[in-house]
């Protein structure tokens, strides 16, 4: 039952009202004599503090502030796939045919579309007993078996009746023997996290496709990645890559107060964009929210809840889900200006007091989990988020609470964006916590010296960076033929082998396996070319050889052709440097 209070004050996206019985914290409420959405975030004695998703220009005091009872909640079922939505899930698409380019203050329109019809398949007998999370049946959408299942805040019990055949979201397709009905679709509080069975350890890498990534700083399915720098490093970019070339089964793409113009291109180009393991559109498996920069901050702030209760609907469903926020920081900015709003007490740079307590609560939703109900699957949400520091200053606010919780940091680098490096990922300042755990997972599906090579990679990186310094003070004339070796193997390491080319067709996907082969192909060379300058090889020499630019073209060969290629080079890298030794002898 609604209840009705009275507007006493208005400060921008934030307004105060009077009077409301029953009021309680995070209800929504229609704001005005418009009907503006808003959400109840403190209490007062009989003042309620509200956030108002929409622009409360013309608003005035006095106006009624009306509350529906019920938290911002989300509709979950089929058709969210190919959607497109606002930071509160209204369909971009409606809310353009009846409102225009622009959103419309009070503008409404239903998640999900009541007319179209799905063939409801069951899955279990009637009289069954069913509980919390327990699958009902399957619709077909896209390429995924979209599981319809008990929701969690329904205790269940025996199943009385069951319906197939083609329904509607909003149609009754099953009934317990309570007089519970059970539809497609059900509604899910966006700041409650959705339960699960028991959470299991992150013990599975996330592959993304990139090398830098999978081999030197590596995420766990499960895990949350941080990805912060400068404006124009590549955070986007890098965001879109993951979307396309990731083992994730369903994308969720929350553009959280992003400019117009990058939003844009996201909305122009992630329809055009084709699956590479189904061939299909890559939208068929992508929700995107987008929340620009000129959109209120209210529904900013409550986008990236959005984007995570959608990913664990898709989680408990068995699949494997990554969330792209980008980014984090404007979030955290419309925290700012709210709490401003509410007269808070500020915090460093002016950020409320629990800006990190709140990013805690987000990123710790992702996870791997046994979901809830029968049969037993396994499901999880991976986050990345990005990160917007101004100047590129990672010692800001935003920045350090979000290190100090996500396990994967990867530090992009405005001067290898300059460079068209890509991924402008930093080597020397990326880490990753993750690694340790996949200790069996490499056992399992890797070379036994996967791991020892990359420990390797990793030192000589380090090494060359030293050098550089070096050479920057004294000139390249001072080092030793052994030094320019490793000043040209991490030459090789950053160039070959840590850059791809995201217009590639080849080498914009890279597997582990390829990966491997490259690094093991970089080191063997090193090795080599140690060993001959023991024997009193010329360093010029050495970079005279052809297996040099072998290696650089080693990008560019196919997946499925790779191990050919790599073992061939493999078996004619000993005789160049003995062919050479020979020659020098003779």
């Amino acid at each position: 039952m609604s209840s009705q209070g009275t507007i006493i004050r208005i400060a921008g996206p934030a307004v105060i009202a009077r009077g409301i019985p029953g009021a309680r914290m995070y209800d929504l409420v229609r704001v005005g004599s418009e009907g503006l959405l808003g959400e109840i975030i403190r209490l007062d004695g009989p003042d309620a503090f509200i956030q108002v998703y929409e622009d409360t220009s013309g608003l005035r005091v006095g106006e009624p502030a009306t509350s529906t009872g019920a938290p911002l909640s989300l509709e979950l079922g089929p058709g969210l796939l190919t959607g497109i939505y606002d930071g509160i899930q209204r369909p971009l698409q409606s809310v353009r045919s009846q409102t225009g380019d622009f959103i419309a203050r009070g503008a409404a329109a239903r998640a999900l579309d009541r007319e179209k019809r799905w063939a409801f398949e069951p899955r279990v007998q009637q009289g069954a007993a069913l509980g919390p999370g327990d699958t009902l049946g399957v619709v077909r959408e896209f390429g995924f078996e979209h599981r319809i299942m008990v929701p969690p805040d329904v205790r269940g019990g025996r199943l009385a009746e069951i319906r197939a055949g083609e329904v509607t979201v909003e149609e009754v397709i099953a009934r317990l023997a309570d007089g519970t009905e059970l539809r497609l679709a059900h509604t899910w509080p966006v700041r409650t996290a959705r339960p699960v069975a028991r959470k299991l350890d992150p013990r599975e890498p996330f592959i993304s496709g990139q090398r830098i990534i999978d081999v030197l700083f590596p995420v766990a399915m499960g895990g949350a990645a941080a990805i912060p720098g400068p404006f124009g490093s590549g955070k986007t970019v890098m965001q879109q890559t993951l979307a396309k070339w990731s083992n994730a089964d369903v994308i969720i793409y929350v553009g959280c107060g992003e400019r117009g113009n990058e939003m844009t291109h996201v909305l122009d180009e992630f329809p055009e964009l084709e699956d590479p393991r189904s061939g299909r559109p890559l939208m068929e498996r992508t929700i995107i929210i987008a929340n620009t920069s000129n959109m209120p901050v209210a529904a900013r702030e409550a986008s990236v809840y959005t984007g995570i209760t959608m990913a664990e609907y898709w989680r408990d469903q068995g699949y494997k889900v990554a969330l792209m926020a980008d980014s984090t920081s404007r979030w955290a900015e419309a925290m700012r200006e709210i709490s401003s709003r509410l007269e808070e007490m500020p915090a460093e740079e002016g950020y409320p007091p629990y800006l990190s307590s709140r990013l805690a609560a987000f990123y710790e939703r992702a996870g791997r989990a046994v979901c809830l109900g029968a049969p037993e699957r396994n499901g999880s949400v991976t986050v990345i988020g990005a990160v917007s520091p101004p100047g590129g200053d990672l010692s800001e606010p935003v920045t350090q609470a979000t290190l100090r919780i996500t396990g994967t940091f990867w530090s992009l680098d405005a001067g290898l964006a300059n460079r068209r490096h890509f991924p402008a990922i930093h080597w020397l300042r990326s880490y990753s916590l993750y690694m340790p755990l996949f200790r069996d997972w490499y056992r399992d599906n890797m070379p036994e010296d996967f791991t020892v090579l990359r420990d390797r990679a990793s030192a000589l990186l380090q090494r060359e960076a030293e050098l550089q310094e070096i050479v920057q003070l004294v000139g390249p004339d001072a080092l030793q033929d052994d030094q320019r070796l490793i000043i040209e193997a991490g030459k090789m390491l950053r160039e070959d082998f840590l850059q791809q080319s995201s217009f590639s067709e080849v080498d914009a996907y890279c597997s582990l396996e390829k990966a491997y082969g490259m690094l093991r192909a970089i080191l063997t060379f090193y090795d080599e070319a140690s060993a001959a300058l023991r024997r009193g090889m010329l360093m010029d020499e050495i970079l005279n050889l052809p297996q040099l630019e072998e290696i650089a073209r080693m990008k560019e060969v196919p997946n499925d052709r790779f191990k050919a290629y790599i073992d061939a080079w493999m078996t004619r890298l000993p005789e160049a440097f003995g062919a050479k030794a020979a020659a020098e002898g003779a």
